[in-house]
């Protein structure tokens, strides 16, 4: 029965057990994962975090532009492409071991499942450019518990899926239960986070658009916060405004808040988001 090494990290509430393993020497399954992840009778965790040199990740996966990867796995096991809390996390353990250093202006770069994503310090902890944004033509119609009739959910890509749904008041956000998972029609192929969304009143101000949002993760169910998730919630809203929204928002989650800004380029529209990343305390554990 092995013992390895963890570290427990948060990103606006958002949890996740970090174990080093830089030279890939570690095969842990999805079970083992599980029970470290286990808030019963495990560490806790709405997922774990690997970090492991891209160099000893399977060809598939690998980023050679970027000598750290972040393995990460969702709560209940399974892989997930992305993790926008997880990279501030990641980044901010990264620092803490001493494996990188980071000063202001200098970018680090993040091995992920959807890609390289450069991480850079910000006002506010650190900011990840979570890289070019697409919309998902196709409708889905979302049926949660708490909701009297089922509600139409914009499709928004930003390396891992998501469904972003409108509601009309704090009150329908407060009301809607996320024990149970809401149900999406079509179901997509690989899934998908949904996220609830209700615009600030007023909803712009001094050029800063602000919404609220609750949202439910595939593999792991409601969170406090979704790194990605809090970017597609803002797209979608702006998407929604229309001609004349703001490239800056405010998101607040019951985990805290979180800044999204758009930036145009010749490629496309990249999304960035910032935001804090905690570490909270380190221990070993056996396991079974």
């Amino acid at each position: 029965m092995p013992t390895i090494a963890f570290t427990k990290g948060h990103g606006t509430g958002n949890d996740f057990v970090i174990v080093a393993d830089p030279d890939g020497a570690l095969d842990l399954t999805g079970e083992q994962v599980a029970a470290l992840t286990d808030r019963r009778f495990g560490i806790g965790g709405d997922g774990m975090l690997r970090v492991v040199r891209s160099s000893a990740i399977d060809a598939g996966a690998a980023t050679p532009d970027a000598e750290w990867f972040m393995d990460y796995r969702n709560a209940d096991g399974s892989i997930a492409e992305m993790c926008g809390n997880g990279v501030r996390v990641f980044a901010k353990y990264l620092l803490s071991a001493g494996f990188v250093t980071l000063a202001p202006g200098e970018t680090l770069a993040v091995g992920t499942r959807a890609g390289t994503k450069s991480v850079t310090l910000s006002d506010n902890g650190f900011e990840v450019d979570l890289g070019l944004w697409r919309p998902v033509d196709d409708e889905v119609l979302v049926r949660g518990r708490g909701l009297k009739v089922a509600r139409p959910g914009l499709g928004i890509d930003v390396g891992n899926p998501h469904v972003v749904v409108a509601l009309s008041s704090l009150d329908e956000l407060a009301d809607l239960d996320l024990t149970v998972q809401p149900h999406l029609d079509p179901q997509p192929s690989a899934g998908a986070n949904v996220e609830f969304v209700v615009p600030e009143e007023p909803l712009v101000q001094d050029g800063v658009g602000a919404i609220r949002m609750r949202v439910f993760e595939r593999g792991v169910g409601e969170t406090l916060s979704c790194g990605t998730g809090v970017a597609a919630s803002a797209l979608a809203v702006r998407h929604w405004a229309g001609a004349g929204a703001p490239d800056r928002w405010t998101v607040d989650v019951p985990g805290g808040r979180l800044g999204v800004r758009v930036v145009r380029t010749s490629e496309g529209e990249r999304v960035l988001l910032s935001g804090p990343a905690s570490l909270v305390y380190s221990g070993e554990i056996t396991l079974a």
